[in-house]
């Protein structure tokens, strides 16, 4: 069995390269060994935690001992660091998202191909428990054929006060949660899109977006709406699934909600009218109760590999990639087209999605 240790050297040691650090920590055959940050007393707690501290890039490309090269930075600097990391030798993990234009994460998977180096973009959502209790209903058909999906982030703190408020950073919302949730959503089915529509919010006055509404139509006739907030002091769901034989709600990211669906053994009753405001309704009346079941939200098989298992298995050949840099760049393709309907104020349509 192959026992090779890959060293890595974090390169951006904020919240989420130290978060790394801490992700790497458990996985065998991978450890962290370095950091390079330009912030210095980030530096200091690199150097707290134990690791080699570089005094800049190049001195990490330059240390032949550094097999992987962990790029946590502000997204304007990704594609730099990534493919320089790749042209001096070194594997590449990337911090989402990998790139604010696609046409540039096409250049760092070239170069990833010239160098013969496995370049890899942290999509670590695929791991969450809410998205894969809702990929495993979908798959296992438990309320029948999914038609509609909303998937949503709400908050009310706004976004934080650093780069992710400057557009030339790739700040907002649509390149910070959208790229999580639209990766998601991908995963659920096997359509093209058709169409594409998009509202955006800046209702706080910075110069990128605050929170956004994308409304997605596959040609399988799947409709998704994708909502990013940072003005709801009232949320909606996590989640809010439609299929042909019930729905699915999943209320936060504690899992709290239920799968309602129809009783097979029970023949449809027909509903009784129940008052509704100044009127009578039948349509609206809920379902009878041994019409339906309910069942609470249950926890779906875990994946085989963590991220970073799977990214070890990769490098020694026994693997391949989970996410790959194809789906990736659909996400991306997917968030250009999603800033034009925006600025448009259209309905894009005929989309090769």
């Amino acid at each position: 069995m192959d026992k090779t240790i890959y060293r890595v050297a974090i390169v951006g040691y904020g919240g989420m390269g130290s978060y790394h650090a801490h992700l790497i920590e458990p996985v065998d055959q991978i450890e962290v060994t370095g950091a390079y940050d330009v912030v210095p007393y980030r530096m200091e707690l690199a150097a707290a935690a134990g690791f080699k501290s570089y005094e800049s890039l190049d001195a990490v490309l330059a240390d032949v001992s550094v097999d992987v090269v962990l790029v946590a930075t502000p997204n304007d600097v990704h594609k730099e660091i990534a493919i320089k990391a790749l042209q001096a030798g070194k594997h590449v993990i990337c911090e989402k998202p990998v790139t604010i234009h696609s046409a540039d994460l096409l250049e760092i998977v070239e170069a990833a191909k010239q160098a013969g180096k496995i370049f890899t973009v942290h999509q670590n959502r695929r791991w969450d428990e809410d998205f894969l209790i809702v990929k495993h209903i979908a798959e296992t058909k438990q309320i029948g054929e999914v038609f509609r999906i909303e998937s949503r982030v709400q908050g009310a703190n706004g976004i934080p006060g650093d780069w992710r408020q400057l557009k030339a950073y790739g700040g907002g919302m649509l390149l910070d949660w959208g790229v999580h949730l639209l990766d998601q959503l991908l995963l659920l089915t096997d359509s093209k899109i058709d169409s594409v529509a998009a509202e955006f919010s800046t209702i706080l006055g910075t110069e990128v977006d605050d929170g956004f509404t994308a409304h997605i139509r596959f040609r399988d006739e799947l409709i998704a709406v994708i909502e990013v907030g940072t003005t709801n002091y009232v949320t909606l769901p996590r989640w809010y699934v439609k299929g042909t034989e019930g729905t699915v709600v999943i209320r936060d990211w504690e899992l709290n909600g239920e799968v309602v669906r129809s009783n097979p053994d029970v023949a449809r009753v027909e509903p009784k009218p129940i008052q509704a405001g100044q009127g009578l309704t039948k349509t609206m009346a809920p379902p009878s109760e041994e019409s339906t079941l309910r069942f609470p939200v249950e926890k779906a098989p875990a994946p085989a590999q963590t991220f970073y298992q799977n990214f070890v298995a990769t490098l020694n050949g026994h693997s391949s990639q989970i996410v790959k840099n194809e789906e990736v760049y659909r996400v991306l393709r997917l968030i250009e087209t999603l800033f034009e309907a925006g600025e448009k104020r259209e309905v894009l349509k005929d989309l090769d999605l």
